[in-house]
């Protein structure tokens, strides 16, 4: 796994403040890396006189060899140095910073496919497989840091994803988040996960459809179309029926909405009967995604009622994309693996699993589809199906 957090060996400098700064990695050969925010990133005693020499405002170094006691860092009056493992960082790329603990976190990748900002740890869900396990905390801090990172975040951003817990908690806050997301950033396509239940209250609705984002999607979850047995998932009970008025007013404000559906023990076996559902109640939704199990978080301690094969479910899985296609619903299918999908299925096979996360195993180099396929994920404790086998022939 990439790692995405980490402890500075060294720091000078930076603002001296209970709260984490944010900030901004530039090229050292950048001219424009003038702004208080900007960390110019060097990685060599070259690169690091060509930073001084510059009088660049702040140097972030990227080095397991004591560049720091070098004679040239005596110039730099705001420096930060972090152990090699972190080379992946690079020009345009944002981290937060805590001076007073030297911790870090990488916050978005500029040449990631795949950047996602937590909003909160809150949740009114407490769902059996959660990879972001819920925790009871005042963490609202992060709304207005999210108003500092979106201004420094590349304007030629394809798409960035907001995840919790469940954003909408403090839903006008957020709201003016994805305001500031839509103003910075107008050209990102931008995804919102949430358990939807806010929508059934109108003025979420209304702020919501106030934005008018040009490409603005929010993900739920409906894992049944068996009331109990989402409420089940989910822990909550009503949880279904919120869900579901939430997405009609929803639509019937014209917004962009994703249902997933997460494929594990309590929620395969009926895959046929729920995209049946979908297909037939929900025919208006912009997409589908039948998802392949995160085995982390909450998926670990719940593993013995949640764990299924994929290859168990395979036959049902395909009659559940025909379903689903068949009704012209675009579908996908996340995270699970070429080969154990029957191959009617792999035109809606998505390599969806974040980069930071994924990996692939040794019989993956001898597949012909391994360019094409999703791999596994590297998080939590994975588990792999009796049925993984490379391909050999199209």
């Amino acid at each position: 796994m990439l790692p995405l957090s980490g402890l500075a060996t060294f720091s000078r400098g930076v603002l001296a403040s209970k709260l984490p700064s944010v900030v901004r990695l530039r090229s050292h050969c950048d001219p424009s890396a003038n702004t208080p925010t900007d960390f110019v990133l060097v990685r060599s005693k070259e690169e690091l006189q060509q930073a001084v020499d510059a009088h660049s405002n702040g140097v972030m170094i990227v080095s397991d060899n004591g560049l720091e006691n070098l004679s040239e860092a005596a110039d730099c009056h705001r420096l930060i140095s972090v152990p090699g493992k972190f080379n992946y960082l690079s020009d345009g790329d944002i981290i937060r910073f805590h001076h007073q603990s030297g911790r870090f976190r990488t916050l978005y990748r500029r040449t990631s496919k795949h950047n996602a900002f937590l909003v909160t740890d809150r949740c009114n869900h407490y769902c059996l497989m959660c990879s972001q396990p819920p925790k009871n905390v005042d963490d609202r801090w992060i709304l207005e840091e999210l108003k500092v990172v979106l201004p420094l975040v590349a304007k030629d951003t394809k798409s960035l994803c907001f995840t919790g817990g469940e954003p909408l908690l403090d839903w006008r806050e957020f709201v003016d988040v994805l305001a500031h997301c839509r103003d910075e950033l107008p050209n990102t396509a931008t995804h919102v996960l949430s358990n939807g239940r806010a929508f059934v209250y109108d003025e979420v609705v209304k702020a919501w459809a106030a934005l008018r984002h040009p490409n603005l999607t929010v993900g739920i979850p409906i894992y049944s179309a068996v009331d109990y047995v989402h409420d089940h998932v989910v822990q909550a009970r009503g949880a279904f029926d919120e869900t579901v008025l939430g997405i009609l007013k929803l639509k019937d404000s014209g917004q962009r909405i994703e249902v997933r559906v997460v494929l594990h023990a309590l929620t395969a076996p009926r895959i046929v009967e729920t995209c049946r559902w979908l297909a037939r109640n929900m025919p208006f939704v912009n997409h589908v995604a039948l998802m392949g199990l995160e085995n982390t978080g909450f998926a670990i301690a719940n593993e013995n009622e949640l764990w299924i094969d994929p290859i168990e479910y395979r036959t049902e899985l395909a009659e559940g994309v025909n379903i689903l296609a068949s009704a012209r619903v675009n579908v996908s299918v996340y995270n699970l693996q070429r080969c154990v999908l029957d191959r009617s299925v792999w035109p809606h096979a998505m390599q969806s699993i974040s980069d930071w996360k994924n990996g692939y195993i040794e019989e993956c180099n001898r597949c012909i589809e391994k360019d094409r396929c999703s791999g596994f994920f590297t998080s939590g404790r994975p588990r792999r199906s009796r049925g993984i086998s490379p391909v050999l022939a199209s």
